[in-house]
């Protein structure tokens, strides 16, 4: 079974750091990311199985209360999901090329881990709101018809959160352009 990813957003560093001292405490959970972001929020992100990252979200809110801008469970994350999130993920070459950014971190965690559940693309990027404004995207390739169909199921998703900013396809990117993505 695949793990969940569990995401607080705060609108205070120091409650965020507190936060994420009482998730790494309360459950068996990885911390992921704990960091600040733009414009003056905190992110803490956690991975383990749902009843630990479900623990370790109670233990964020309660840390947090009152401070809290966003939240977001995901039970059984695609595979791809964490390693584009830290910048791991080996791609060797740019098919075409898939971009949805998003105005919050939870919604661009959502499309992506949508986009890769719905057909054969690979996630290569997940940036979460730092040095960007607040704003996040997630950055997909594969064959053309896979990423129009993975960024159709990436919207179908998110368009109830209202958080969608801008999609594009690049059907055909420039090479010079693999050395800014990968």
């Amino acid at each position: 079974m695949e793990p969940a990813i569990g995401l607080i957003e705060f609108n205070s560093i120091a409650s965020g750091i507190l936060a994420t001292d009482a998730m790494a405490k309360k459950a068996a959970v990885t911390v992921v990311d704990s960091r600040g972001i733009c414009p003056g929020k905190y992110i803490v992100l956690v991975t383990g199985d749902v009843e630990a990252v479900e623990n370790a979200l109670e233990a964020g809110l309660r840390a947090g209360s009152g401070s809290v801008t966003e939240k977001l469970l995901l039970p059984n994350v695609h595979e791809q999901v964490i390693p584009a999130l830290i910048a791991a993920t080996p791609v060797q070459e740019i098919e075409a090329l898939g971009v949805i950014e998003t105005f919050n971190a939870p919604s661009c965690i959502i499309a992506a881990d949508a986009a890769a559940k719905a057909t054969d693309v690979r996630l290569v990027l997940i940036r979460v709101g730092n040095g960007l404004g607040g704003k996040s995207f997630v950055v997909i390739t594969g064959g053309w018809a896979d990423v129009e169909a993975a960024m159709a199921a990436a919207l179908d998703r998110i368009k109830p959160l209202g958080a969608l900013v801008r999609r594009i396809v690049i059907p055909n990117p420039h090479v010079d352009l693999n050395g800014f993505i990968l």
